[in-house]
C-alpha cells in the first residue's frame, strides 16, 4: 500500500473493491479445515479472510499499487429485489452453524487491517461496488473489482477490469465474452434469459447461458429479441419467449446491478491507509492467529505480543467439554406460558436449541404432536406436554384432556418464531421426522443442524448413527428405553397415554443428549475432513426429502386389488403344478419341506445341510438346479416371485394408501447406507422389479393426478461413467464422450466382433460383466447370471481385465489405500470406513469387493444428492413436484403443458450436479420420459 496515495480521487487514482463476502465464503470452503479458538469459538473463517487480505495487503506494491481501497460486504438478506420478486434468492442453502458467529468478526478484521469496510442496508454488495464503479470510472480513475462473481461481470469494460485472487487471473472484455458469449454490455440480457436458479432468477424455461447469447448476439439486444419473439422459427423457442416476456423482463431487473447505491461514504474516504500496528496485533492476538500474528509484526517492523503455546496434545485426546459430564437429571416440565417464556428467551440469548418432539408414532404423516423437548444447555433440558390424556375416557372411549398443559396451537404460536428464525439454530437428532411434524402443523424449521447425519458424515461404516447408541458409545449414557414408559406388544400404548410426570425424565433427556452430541460432533467434523460433505450433501438435502415425503405419491387401489386377485390365481396354479411335479402335496412356503422334497426325496444333486438339519433352498441353489433342466425349482422360482410380490407389494401399498391424502408416503433414510445411498421404507419404493412384466405392472399402479403426468428422468450408466473416470480407462472414456454403445462396444473389444449386426447375446454377455465388475461378481456370479459354466465366466472377467488393465490396478490400489488408511472415499470427499478390510477368511473377500465398490458407488449417490439439493429451486415456479429418488431416477409430477421446461431444467441441473466440485472426464447423461403412470414414464 502506498503511503503518500493522493488525498483526493481522479485521475490516475486506482480503487481496488474487495467482495467481502466472496472472501468469507471462499475462505470457510476452500481453505484448510476449520479451527476454533481454546473457547471454542470457531475461527477459520476468519483466518483465512485475514489472509487472504494480508496477500492482498502484500501483493498491491509497486506502480500499479490502489491508491484507495474498500472491503464491500453484503448486509443483512432482504434487499429492494425481495420486493420486485419475494421469491428471490428464496432457495439460498442455510448459512453453515460455524460460519455464523464469524460473519460480525470478518468486519472486525477489515477494520483492522485500517481498510473501508462498506456495507448497507437493504442493498447487495454487489450494488455497492458497481455504484462505486460508476463514481470512480466517472472521476476519471480505474478500478479493479477483487472478486469472480458472475454477476459483477456487466460492470467490465472502460477502466473496470476484475481480478480472481483466487486463481490470480485478470477477468477482463474478452475474458466475459468468453463466459457469457457477448460483451459485458449485454451480460445482463443473456442473465435475464439463462434464468439463475442459485439466486431463484426465473428467467425463460429451457433457455441456457449458449442458447442465449446465441438469441442475443442474432437480434441485438433483449428488448429488440422479446420484440420480434414472434420471428423465431423454433416453435418450442418462440413460444417459450412469447409466454415469458414478463417474467424475463423481471429477471433482467433483477440481475442489473444497482449504480446509484444512496448514502454511501465518499471516494476519498477510502484512500489507502496503512494498518495501525497496536490495533491490527491486538486483533490478530485475539484471534489467537500465532502464525499470521508473527508476519504481521514482522511486516510492520514492530514486536509480535507472546501468545501462550496450546498444551500438546495427542490426535484424538483433546480436552473434552466438561459440560458433557453433567448429570442426566436437571429437567423441567413446562406447564404453562410463564414457564415457556424464559425458556423462549434463553433460546435468542444461545442463537440455538436443540429440539425432539414426542408423538404417537412413527409415521410422521399420520403422527399426532403429543410434545415438545427444548434444550440449550448440557444437563438442563424442559418439556412442554402439549397433548397426553388421562387413562380413563367416557362410554365412547374418549379421553379427556390431561390437565397442566399449554394449548397446542398457543403454544405453537409461542414457538413459531424462534423455530423459524434464521438467526437460530435448531440442532435435532433424525431431523427430517421432527421437520415434517412441524410442517403439518404450518411451522417451517430453519436452519438445522442434525446429529445423526454429523455421526454419518465422520462414521459412516463403522457403526449406527441411532441416539441410543451414540449416546453410549459417545457419552458413556444409557438413555431411557421407550418400552419402559409404552410396554411391549399387545399392551403397548401411545405416547399420549404416558402420564406427564413419567414422560418428562425420558423426551427432556433426548434433547438434552442431542445437546451434547452437537456439542461432541461439530468441532470435530473439520478434524476429519468430512465438514464439506456434512454440509453440502446431508444437512441440505434435509428440507429435501421432508418435502418430497410429504408430496407422496397417487396410488391406484383398484389396479393392485385387481393384480393381488391375479397373482392368487396364478399362485394357485403353480402350487397344483409344483404338487404334481414332487408327487405329493407339501407347503411350498416351507424352505424345509421343499428341501426335503428335492434331495430327499427327489434325489437332486447339491442338497447342503445347514445347522438346524434342514436343507439350503435359497434362489441361488434354486437358479442352479432350474439351470440344470429341473422344472421343480423352476415353478417354486416363478411362485416365490409372485408371492413375493403379492405380499411386498399389490397388498402391501393398499395398507401404506394415506386415508386423507390417497397418496403413499415412503420416508428415506439419509444414514442408511454406507456409501451414501438412499433408503426408502414404509413402504420400500426402491426395490420394485422393473425387469419383468408383473413389477412393471405394478408401477403402472402409481399414477398421476388429473392433468399431471409423471415424468422420469434417470442418469444413463452413471456408475459405468464414474468407473471410466476414476480408473482412467481412455477407450471407455471416449465411446462415453461419443455417445456410443458401451455394452456393444466394450463387446466388440473383448471378443472381437464389429458392433453393427452384434450378436444380442454377446452384448448381453458383455454388459453382464461392465455391471458385474463394479460389484467386484465372482465367476461363480457371473456364471449363475449369464447362465454359462464357471470356466467360462471366469474366461470372460480374466479377458475383461486383460483388455481393460486400468480396472485392475484400480481395484488394487483402492484396496492398499483401504488398508493403509482404514476408508476409501468418493470423489467428492465422502468417506465409507472399511474396518473388516484386514479380515481373513470369506470376510476379506466381502471387505475388498465393498471397498472396490464404494467410491464408485458413493460417487454416484453423491451426484444425485448434489442434484436433488439444486432441483427445488431449478423448478420452483413450475407446476411440478418432485416425488421419488430410485437409485439413478428422479421422478417428478408434472403439469401435462410444463413438461418440456421441467424437463429442461431438471436435465440440466442433474448432468452439471458434479460441478463445479468435481470435473469429470466423461459426460453425464440423462434419459426422460413422461406418461399417465411410473411404467409409462420410465
Amino acid at each position: 500500500m502506498s503511503a503518500d496515495a493522493p488525498a483526493r480521487f481522479g485521475t490516475g487514482c486506482h480503487l481496488h473493491l474487495i467482495d467481502g463476502s466472496a472472501f468469507i465464503f471462499r475462505a470457510f470452503h476452500a481453505l484448510p479445515p476449520l479451527s476454533r479458538k481454546s473457547d471454542g469459538l470457531p475461527i477459520g473463517a476468519v483466518a483465512g479472510f485475514c489472509n487472504m487480505i494480508f496477500k492482498m495487503v502484500e501483493d498491491n506494491a509497486g506502480p500499479d499499487a490502489p491508491t484507495h481501497v474498500a472491503v464491500i460486504f453484503d448486509k443483512g438478506s432482504h434487499t429492494f429485489r425481495n420486493e420486485m420478486f419475494d421469491r428471490y434468492k428464496a432457495n439460498r442453502d442455510e448459512m453453515p452453524e460455524d460460519l455464523r458467529p464469524q460473519i460480525p468478526l470478518t468486519r472486525d478484521a477489515t477494520r483492522a487491517f485500517n481498510i473501508a469496510c462498506i456495507e448497507k442496508e437493504g442493498f447487495e454488495a454487489d450494488d455497492i461496488i458497481a455504484t462505486y464503479a460508476r463514481m470512480a470510472r466517472e472521476a476519471g480513475g480505474r478500478v479493479t473489482i477483487v472478486s469472480s462473481d458472475k454477476d459483477l461481470m456487466q460492470l467490465v469494460g472502460g477502466g473496470v477490469e476484475m481480478f480472481d485472487a483466487m486463481k490470480n487471473c485478470r477477468i477482463g472484455v474478452e475474458e466475459v465474452e468468453a463466459k457469457f458469449g457477448v460483451g459485458p454490455d449485454r451480460v445482463v440480457d443473456v442473465q435475464a434469459l439463462a434464468g439463475d436458479s442459485v439466486d431463484n432468477i426465473p428467467g425463460a424455461p429451457g433457455i441456457g447461458i449458449k442458447t442465449a447469447a446465441l438469441l442475443i448476439n442474432e437480434y441485438g439486444d433483449l428488448d429488440s429479441l422479446l420484440e420480434r419473439a414472434g420471428e423465431i422459427s423454433q416453435p418450442k423457442r418462440r413460444q417459450t419467449l412469447i409466454d415469458n416476456a414478463e417474467q424475463i423482463r423481471l429477471s433482467r431487473r433483477l440481475v442489473l446491478l444497482d449504480q446509484n447505491t444512496p448514502g454511501l461514504e465518499p471516494l476519498e474516504a477510502l484512500e489507502v491507509r496503512e494498518p495501525v500496528a497496536d490495533d491490527l496485533l491486538a486483533f490478530l492476538t485475539l484471534m489467537e492467529f500465532r502464525t499470521l500474528t508473527r508476519r504481521v509484526a514482522e511486516k510492520l517492523g514492530a514486536e509480535a505480543p507472546a501468545l501462550p503455546e496450546p498444551a500438546a496434545a495427542e490426535p484424538g485426546t483433546e480436552a473434552p467439554d466438561p459440560a458433557l459430564s453433567l448429570p442426566f437429571e436437571n429437567y423441567e416440565c413446562v406447564r404453562d406460558e410463564a414457564a415457556l417464556l424464559p425458556w423462549i428467551d434463553r433460546i435468542r440469548a444461545r442463537g440455538y436449541v436443540a429440539v425432539d418432539t414426542e408423538t404417537t408414532g412413527l409415521d410422521e404423516m399420520r403422527a399426532d404432536l403429543v410434545g415438545i423437548c427444548l434444550c440449550v444447555d448440557p444437563g438442563h433440558a424442559a418439556y412442554v406436554p402439549l397433548a397426553h390424556v388421562n387413562g380413563s375416557g367416557d362410554l365412547l372411549g374418549n379421553l379427556e384432556r390431561a390437565d397442566g398443559q399449554i394449548p397446542l396451537e398457543r403454544a405453537l404460536d409461542l414457538l413459531r418464531p424462534v423455530l423459524e428464525d434464521d438467526a437460530i439454530l435448531k440442532i435435532g437428532q433424525n431431523m427430517k421426522y421432527d421437520m415434517k411434524i412441524f410442517a403439518r402443523l404450518g411451522v417451517t424449521v430453519a436452519p438445522i443442524a442434525d446429529t445423526m447425519l454429523m455421526s454419518y458424515a465422520a462414521h459412516g461404516g463403522l457403526h449406527g448413527h441411532g441416539m441410543d447408541y451414540l449416546s453410549e458409545k459417545y457419552l458413556g449414557h444409557t438413555p431411557v428405553p421407550i418400552k419402559s414408559l409404552l410396554g411391549t406388544r399387545k399392551s403397548q400404548i401411545t405416547f399420549d397415554r404416558v402420564p406427564i410426570d413419567d414422560a418428562i425424565c425420558y423426551a427432556a433427556e433426548d434433547a438434552d443428549i442431542t445437546l451434547r452430541l452437537w456439542r461432541l460432533f461439530a468441532p470435530k467434523l473439520p478434524a476429519s475432513r468430512v465438514t464439506t460433505v456434512y454440509e453440502t450433501m446431508e444437512r441440505p438435502l434435509v428440507p429435501v426429502l421432508a418435502q418430497m415425503e410429504r408430496h407422496g405419491i397417487k396410488v391406484n387401489r383398484d389396479h393392485l386389488s385387481r393384480m393381488s386377485n391375479a397373482f392368487a390365481q396364478k399362485m394357485a396354479g403353480l402350487e397344483a403344478e409344483i404338487h404334481e411335479l414332487a408327487g405329493r402335496r407339501f407347503n411350498v412356503g416351507s424352505p424345509k419341506q421343499l428341501g426335503e422334497i428335492l434331495f430327499d426325496e427327489m434325489s437332486l444333486d447339491g442338497g447342503k445341510k445347514g445347522k438346524t438339519g434342514a436343507y439350503a433352498t435359497g434362489a441361488d441353489v434354486l437358479e442352479t438346479l432350474a439351470a440344470l433342466g429341473h422344472d421343480l425349482p423352476a415353478r417354486v422360482l416363478d411362485w416365490r416371485q409372485l408371492s413375493k410380490l403379492k405380499s411386498t407389494y399389490t397388498d402391501a401399498l393398499q395398507e401404506h394408501i394415506h386415508p386423507d391424502t390417497g397418496r403413499v408416503h415412503t420416508s428415506y433414510s439419509i444414514a442408511g447406507a454406507n456409501t451414501g445411498r438412499l433408503a426408502s421404507t414404509d413402504p420400500n419404493l426402491q426395490n420394485i422389479p422393473v425387469r419383468t412384466e408383473e413389477g412393471r405392472r405394478i408401477r403402472e399402479a402409481f399414477v398421476a393426478e388429473p392433468g399431471n403426468v409423471l415424468l422420469s428422468l434417470d442418469y444413463s450408466q452413471i456408475e459405468l461413467r464414474i468407473l471410466a473416470h476414476i480408473a482412467g480407462i481412455d477407450s471407455l472414456r471416449q465411446a462415453f464422450q461419443d455417445g456410443l454403445d458401451i455394452h456393444a462396444m466394450t463387446a466388440s473389444e473383448m471378443f472381437g466382433v464389429p458392433i453393427e449386426g452384434m450378436d444380442p447375446m454377446v452384448r448381453r454377455q458383455a454388459k453382464a460383466i461392465n455391471f458385474g465388475v463394479i460389484y467386484g461378481i465372482s465367476a461363480f456370479g457371473l456364471a449363475n447370471n449369464l447362465r454359462i459354466p464357471r470356466d467360462q465366466a471366469r474366461d470372460f472377467i480374466d479377458r475383461y481385465f486383460e483388455r481393460f488393465p486400468g480396472i485392475r490396478e484400480y481395484m488394487a490400489d483402492t484396496v492398499a489405500f483401504a488398508k493403509e488408511t482404514g476408508y476409501v472415499q468418493t470423489l467428492f470427499g465422502r468417506r465409507i470406513h472399511t474396518p473388516e478390510i484386514g479380515a481373513r477368511g470369506p470376510k476379506a473377500g466381502f471387505a475388498q469387493r465393498a471397498a472396490i465398490n464404494a467410491p464408485i458407488q458413493g460417487t454416484a449417490a453423491d451426484v444425485i444428492r448434489r442434484a436433488m439439493i439444486r432441483v427445488p429451486g431449478a423448478i420452483d415456479g413450475l407446476p411440478a413436484k418432485m416425488l421419488l429418488q430410485v437409485h439413478d431416477e428422479l421422478l417428478f409430477e408434472v403439469a401435462e403443458d410444463a413438461v418440456d421446461a421441467v424437463t429442461a431444467r431438471v436435465r440440466e441441473v442433474m448432468e452439471g450436479a458434479a460441478d463445479p466440485a468435481v470435473k469429470l472426464s466423461v459426460p453425464l447423461t440423462v434419459d426422460a420420459g413422461s406418461g399417465p403412470n411410473w411404467a409409462a414414464a420410465h
